[in-house]
């Protein structure tokens, strides 16, 4: 799977992939009817958005029978990685960490996800540099 096909998942295409990501697979069918619960989408819509997620090679279809079946080409994990990495190589290096303690703050964890965080930090804070410089301009400019 290209990065570049996750990258250019449009935020409608995120919330089908979640549906099929979630149920491992689903028919055309199966996908409407559970966002139209979440959606007021029209079932052109949500075909329409299917078949661009097929030709971004985001999913792949199956026939069996009547109905087509769509299956994830990349794995959510997978996705969700690609686009966090690439929304922060748009950020400002010196900034990533507060914009990662805002994140922390503003977001639901559990007492693993913390504990697994709290061991990362931990050995990261062996090897991490007193300071990080600016990349937003070349030469002496700082943030």
């Amino acid at each position: 799977m290209a990065e570049t096909a996750v990258a250019a998942m449009t935020t409608s295409e995120w919330e089908l992939m979640r549906i099929i990501w979630t149920e491992g697979e689903a028919s055309s069918a199966e996908v409407i009817a559970l966002m139209q619960e979440k959606r007021d989408w029209s079932q052109s819509t949500i075909k329409t958005l299917l078949g661009r997620l097929v030709k971004k090679e985001m999913l792949q279809t199956e026939k069996k029978g009547r109905h087509f079946i769509y299956h994830p080409t990349v794995p959510e994990t997978e996705a969700m990685n690609q686009t966090v990495s690439e929304l922060f190589t748009h950020l400002c290096s010196m900034k990533k960490g507060a914009v990662i303690t805002n994140l922390l703050t503003n977001v639901a964890l559990t007492k693993t996800d913390i504990a697994q965080m709290q061991q990362v930090l931990t050995d990261k804070l062996e090897t991490a540099p007193e300071t990080i410089a600016c990349d937003c301009v070349p030469g002496e400019k700082h943030c």
